[in-house]
């Protein structure tokens, strides 16, 4: 089975063509090819599978995706932070 996770967008760049940003996954950030989302800006959530953004979405909606998978034992609580628990 695949997932693709939500993450917040914390950069973007271009590299040499590639469209690159760092996405944070509560916590934990990792680099990702951001390609296919263009028009992604730092501080929205995007879906990520195998290191490439597949689409945008809003924080209510990356909240739900990741509540889901806890619900599925996918996720640890400690793993991943909803976009909830970001807000002040």
């Amino acid at each position: 089975m695949c997932l693709a996770i939500p993450g917040k967008v914390l950069d973007k760049q271009d590299c040499d063509g590639a469209l690159i940003g760092h996405v944070d996954f509560g916590g934990i950030s990792r680099e990702v090819r951001l390609d296919f989302v263009p028009e992604v800006e730092v501080g929205e959530y995007v879906i990520v599978h195998v290191g490439f953004a597949l689409s945008r979405l809003d924080a209510e909606e990356a909240a739900k995706t990741l509540a889901l998978l806890r619900e599925m034992g996918a996720l640890e609580e400690s793993e991943v932070r909803t976009p909830e628990s970001e807000i002040p």
